[in-house]
């Protein structure tokens, strides 16, 4: 495990295996470096250097009250510049979405590979209460509810689905990351409809998603492949349900570099 440090100081947790040309992955929400780890085993099978880590208020690195979405673009940064450089980010989910704002400030992410990236180009998903109330219910030591509401709210888990989990003492679980979700809301509906700068970023640019997965997800990944000016959109049958599958992800990034 290494250390990278940002711009406002916060420390990020990251580890890279492998040797070749170098990915940094980019979680998405309600996880952490560890989740990563089958994605970063299969980029290091394909050839690549893999490199994973905890975005902040996640897993060993550390947070800053009051974070904002340019804090977790300085993040990503810091650890590309920590890493010895990117040839690659690869980003899941709000993790894509991190992805393609960093690139649009000049971030050197090298190609982009977006899996999934939650973006609400319609603007008709949830406002800034949303992330005001995860706030509250963090600073009230109720990591749990802020969980559960954000399943709820901010990824749209049906409320039955939501219930079980808390039974089963899932929630529980995820509480450590509680405060993620705040940054969470913050970068996803700061970048609900790309600003010109993300649809004109001067990289090379994969979208991927799943033939299953939901359909928000399917409108999101193709709308923002067709707004992007030479955008592939790449589909991955493997990949189901918001879950992408670590060989065949891997296949894509290491064919998508081995053709620049």
């Amino acid at each position: 495990m290494s250390i990278a440090t940002s711009a406002d100081g916060t420390a990020l947790s990251f580890t890279a295996t492998g040797d070749g040309r170098t990915v940094v992955i980019v979680n998405g929400a309600l996880s952490t470096a560890a989740d990563a780890a089958p994605l970063a085993e299969a980029l290091v099978a394909a050839g690549l250097r893999a490199v994973t880590w905890d975005r902040r208020a996640r897993g060993a690195s550390g947070d800053r009250a009051g974070s904002t979405p340019d804090d977790e673009i300085a993040d990503l940064g810091a650890v590309i510049a920590a890493a010895g450089g990117a040839d690659a980010v690869l980003g899941h989910s709000s993790g894509a979405v991190l992805a393609l704002a960093a690139a649009s400030r000049g971030v050197p992410t090298g190609a982009l590979f977006l899996s999934e990236p939650p973006i609400d180009f319609d603007g008709t998903g949830f406002g800034p209460e949303l992330a005001e109330r995860l706030q509250g219910l963090v600073d009230a030591g109720q990591p749990v509810e802020a969980i559960a509401s954000f399943q709820l709210d901010a990824i749209g888990i049906p409320a039955a689905m939501v219930a079980a989990a808390r039974e089963q003492g899932q929630l529980a679980a995820l509480a450590p990351l509680a405060q993620s979700t705040v940054y969470d809301t913050l970068l996803t509906l700061r970048m609900r409809r790309p600003s010109a700068e993300m649809l004109d970023v001067p990289v090379p640019v994969t979208v991927l998603r799943g033939a299953q997965t939901f359909p928000f997800l399917i409108d999101s990944s193709d709308r923002l492949a067709g707004a992007l000016p030479g955008a592939r959109l790449v589909i991955v049958p493997e990949s189901v349900m918001h879950r992408p599958d670590p060989t065949a992800t891997a296949r894509v990034v290491a064919a998508g570099l081995q053709a620049r």
